[in-house]
């Protein structure tokens, strides 16, 4: 049982880290849009996707009116950011399965897969040694962005 509750809390902190640093693009809504973080706040809880909301942000820092450098280190940030979705949305749109021991793991993928003549979904995946270290470096990659994120609000001077 040991296994199942480590892939728990692994999955968990995944999902906090990854929801914490989601939630600064408010303040990148904030500064690139020129609006109050309350606007900010509404503005980011009307997208209701991930990837709306980073596209907004990609958007609006490829405004004219945004300096080159500040275009450049906000899509930075975003590209890693967008990269490190795919895998947060496949744990969070997935069944877990445990054997009887609790030492081994899979998920099953709630997603359906068509192609021009066939359809297939729940793809099952193992979680092994490697998926366990590829989980904790993206854990360690969105805290990099977690605080790229607030860099760049803290040297813009972003509503906070």
């Amino acid at each position: 049982m040991k296994r199942f509750h480590e892939i728990l809390l692994l999955i968990g902190q995944l999902n906090y880290t990854w929801t914490n640093t989601e939630s600064l693009l408010i303040y990148l809504i904030a500064g690139l849009a020129n609006v109050d973080k309350e606007t900010a706040v509404i503005i980011f809880l009307t997208l209701n996707t991930t990837r709306a909301r980073i596209e907004l942000v990609e958007r609006l820092a490829k405004m004219a009116k945004t300096a080159p450098e500040r275009r450049q280190e906000i899509l930075a940030v975003t590209q890693q950011l967008g990269k490190r979705a795919k895998l947060r949305n496949k744990y969070s749109h997935c069944v877990y399965s445990f054997d009887e021991t609790g030492d081994q793991a899979s998920t099953q993928l709630m997603a359906i897969f068509d192609s021009k003549d066939t359809i297939r979904y729940g793809k099952i995946e193992q979680i092994d040694d490697a998926e366990v270290a590829r989980i904790n470096e993206a854990i360690d990659q969105i805290m990099k962005i977690n605080k790229a994120i607030w860099s760049i609000v803290e040297r813009h001077s972003f509503p906070r």
